[in-house]
């Protein structure tokens, strides 16, 4: 049995078939599109049709955003009288398209204008107020922050009271105090009215814009849709419009730019979608700030010299370049940190290290997190440096800025919010920080078993899915956070054609099959789970998304697989008369029923496997879970079929290695019996080491065979073994052969050996399952 790695949640809402019908019938839908619709909460036509339209009515008239006329006013007397003004930004994806905006706008209305992107390590994030002090030494009048500023109540109250005015964009969370400012434009502004609040840094300054310009001004659009999408607020309202629309002229290619980035990325050409921009664009864009100065994509997004953006564009890819390697290089001595006994007994992980980059801390911070579930801190400093400085990752049940803001005097910096924190902290307190964040744990009982919940849109059958299906679905996007791609639980009568794919063979193909069809199906990195595909094939079932592929000039349906259920024990059938290496390669618990068979192969077991060596006399005492492998074939049916009855392993894989066959070899008959034991009789003394060969050509009979009489006559006494010596023991006392153990331990092992060796491989495959239900049949009773 596999279990799924995510706890399958149903939609909340109760699912109205009549509404389904009747949204379906209204919106020109598959009913499959209108179930994710109801079970989303767009449960009544209006409901659905308000989300689906997509006109220019959906964006707020932007002077509801509170200071925005303020904003306005104060800009346009700064244009009209020439002074200087600084757009002040920030390097992530939503900071420098947002800078982006706002520079262009002023240039576009005649502005005395410069932008500043902040270096994320010279500077830090928001208000810098070294760089606030030079400005007003450079006569700055006006500086307009974008994408940060309304925490930053030092710098810039120290900039208004030395005569430079600051007009604030920001959406990040309020501070309880807030800078003495010209204006604070914000979309959740106390006491205001904007009917949307969460727009991203972008998104306020497409509202600046749109004011100033007094239109809205649709040349930014692709520009809104990249900062949106890569500061992940939520896709719904007027985003989803502005988004949609900036997918559609990015697509265009108007701006020279992005046209030289989306060459780079090999998109050029493609419909530019919003996982495009999740996955390729806005990467590259956050990687110039983490490892180099964001600037170089203000310029990049700013300029119109075509042979300038293929050369910045370059330079940028390959940054993007660096900065996956720096990751994956300290990422890997992380994960060895992470895997130590200390820390792995642990339900929180700080990791620290010297001379990492520290512009990719968080998002090693993030890997580590998705491996081991556990919420983590990674810190680095200088060899020389007194302080640390690093980023934090948490889990939904932990709130992690709640739990380091307890001592706040710990920290020489520190910020953040539930998910993510960002610190800088002295040496000498790391390992308090450790015990804080671990009690911090243990208080809010965090459950490191505890499943993540994965939310279903519903349950299709395979032959649901279509291309207008999936057409459909797509009209419900651009799809991110608060608007998730549509999940579906999918149970086919039996998966078929299962592959391993990939260079390095890491992920599955494989087709689910219906009544009517059959639907191609991928599944990334789990390409290990192939034997258990094909062992359970009548067994699986999946979580996916729906996409459409084209190969050869030919569309059809994919199902791409986010999780899986294998809902039987896969029993894998690799029986073997010959133990290699490689058969102890994958991890699993290898179990052993002689300890000679054991002894034999342990040096191919490596230290993170487990093996366990039952005891032949107690083998119902050991109880195995996940994946189990047996390794040699036990003696006794009944006993193996007692033990495997108490197991509850998530898969099972057999090598059935028996060294000696007793079943071809079979019992002696009545008439070599008495043979043997007249030879001994008339032969007092033998020397195995010597004679056996002679012996076993003398009484025409296998050596296998011999040296069990020898061994059964021994147990009943008529004969005695000492240093390969057998010796008559003359006038024994009369026995029946089947009363000797090794004779009845033969009779035992024939038997097994024909259910477990000479069986087909279904027949045997179909046994060992109905021996492992028998536990939780037993259970359900």
């Amino acid at each position: 049995m596999l279990k799924s790695k995510y706890s399958w949640q149903m939609p909340k809402n109760k699912i109205d078939s009549e509404k389904v019908t009747a949204i379906a019938q209204a919106c020109e839908l598959s009913e499959v599109a209108a179930t994710v619709l109801v079970g989303r909460g767009y449960d009544t036509v209006d409901k659905a049709t308000q989300f689906l339209k997509m006109d220019p009515e959906m964006i707020h008239d932007p002077f509801l955003l509170h200071d925005m006329q303020k904003a306005v006013d104060r800009i346009q007397s700064a244009i009209v009288a020439d002074e200087k003004i600084v757009v002040y930004g920030d390097y992530d994806a939503d900071g420098v398209t947002s800078t982006t905006i706002m520079f262009e706008t002023l240039n576009e209305l005649g502005a005395n204008v410069d932008y500043f992107v902040p270096d994320r390590f010279k500077d830090g994030y928001g208000p810098n107020m070294a760089e606030y002090q030079e400005f007003i030494d450079n006569g700055v009048n006006l500086m307009i922050t974008v994408d940060n500023g309304v925490a930053g109540n030092e710098p810039i109250n120290y900039a208004v009271t030395h005569g430079m005015d600051v007009i604030v964009t920001d959406h990040h969370e309020m501070p309880d105090e807030l800078p003495n400012a010209t204006a604070i434009v914000h979309p959740r502004y106390p006491g205001s009215h904007y009917p949307f609040s969460d727009l991203s840094g972008v998104g306020v300054a497409f509202k600046v814009a749109s004011a100033l310009l007094d239109e809205v001004p649709e040349e930014f659009l692709d520009l809104v849709a990249i900062g949106t999408i890569g500061d992940l607020v939520s896709l719904t309202d007027e985003n989803r419009f502005l988004v949609t629309s900036g997918l559609k002229l990015m697509s265009e290619g108007q701006r020279v730019g992005l046209n030289a980035l989306l060459k780079v990325c090999g998109l050029d050409g493609h419909e530019i979608n919003e996982q495009y921009i999740g996955f390729t664009v806005a990467p590259r864009l956050n990687a110039v700030g983490r490892i180099g100065n964001a600037g170089e994509a203000v310029e990049l997004l700013t300029t119109f010299d075509e042979d300038k953006a293929d050369q910045i564009a370059k330079h940028i890819d390959s940054v993007n370049e660096q900065r996956k390697q720096l990751v994956a290089d300290i990422y890997d001595e992380a994960i060895m940190q992470a895997q130590t006994p200390e820390n792995a007994a642990k339900k929180t992980l700080v990791i620290t290290g010297t001379g990492w980059h520290q512009g990719v801390l968080g998002i090693v911070a993030s890997r580590l997190v998705e491996t081991t579930g556990k919420p983590t801190i990674v810190l680095s400093a200088a060899e020389t440096d007194p302080n640390l400085k690093g980023s934090g990752r948490s889990v939904e049940a932990l709130n992690l800025f709640e739990a380091l803001n307890s001592q706040r005097d710990l920290y020489v910096n520190f910020g953040g919010h539930h998910m993510a924190v960002g610190l800088t902290i002295a040496k000498t307190n790391v390992e308090t920080l450790r015990q804080l964040l671990e009690s911090a744990a243990e208080a809010n009982h965090l459950n490191l078993n505890q499943v993540t919940p994965l939310q279903i849109d519903g349950r299709l059958k395979v032959d649901q899915i279509s291309l207008k299906v999936i057409q459909d679905l797509q009209h419900l996007g651009p799809f991110g956070t608060d608007n998730p791609v549509p999940e579906f639980e999918i149970d086919p009568k039996q998966v078929t054609d299962a592959k391993q794919i990939g260079a390095d063979k890491s992920h599955l193909k494989f087709q689910l099959v219906g009544e009517k069809q059959q639907i191609d199906t991928i599944a990334f990195q789990q390409g290990a789970l192939l034997p258990y595909l094909q062992a359970v094939p009548d067994h699986v079932k999946v979580v996916g998304t729906l996409e459409s592929n084209t190969w050869r000039n030919q569309t059809k349906p994919q199902v791409m697989v986010k999780d899986l259920v294998i809902d039987a024990i896969p029993v894998i059938d690799k029986r073997t008369t010959h133990l290699s290496v490689q058969l102890f390669s994958e991890p699993a618990t290898y179990v052993f029923f002689h300890e000679a068979t054991y002894k034999r192969v342990k040096p191919y077991l490596a230290d993170n496997v487990k093996s366990v060596v039952l005891d032949a006399n107690k083998p119902d005492e050991t109880l195995l879970t996940g994946n189990v492998t047996l390794v040699d074939c036990p003696d006794s049916i009944s006993a193996f079929t007692n033990w495997l009855n108490e197991q509850e392993p998530d898969a099972l894989t057999v090598y059935f290695y028996q060294r000696n066959n007793a079943y071809l070899d079979g019992m002696p008959s009545r008439e070599q019996s008495g043979k043997v034991f007249k030879f001994f009789a008339n032969h007092p003394v033998i020397d195995l080491k010597t004679q056996l060969p002679a012996v076993v050509k003398h009484l025409h009979i296998a050596q296998s065979l011999l040296v069990f009489l020898i061994e059964v006559f021994s147990e009943l006494e008529f004969v005695k073994i000492e240093t390969g010596r057998v010796s008559f023991i003359q006038n024994p006392e009369p026995h029946k052969l089947s009363e000797a153990p090794a004779y009845s331990l033969r009779e035992q092992q024939i038997k097994t050996q024909e259910k477990l060796l000479y069986s087909k491989s279904a027949t045997l495959k179909t046994w060992i399952q109905e021996q492992l239900a028998d536990k939780n049949e037993g259970v359900a009773d």
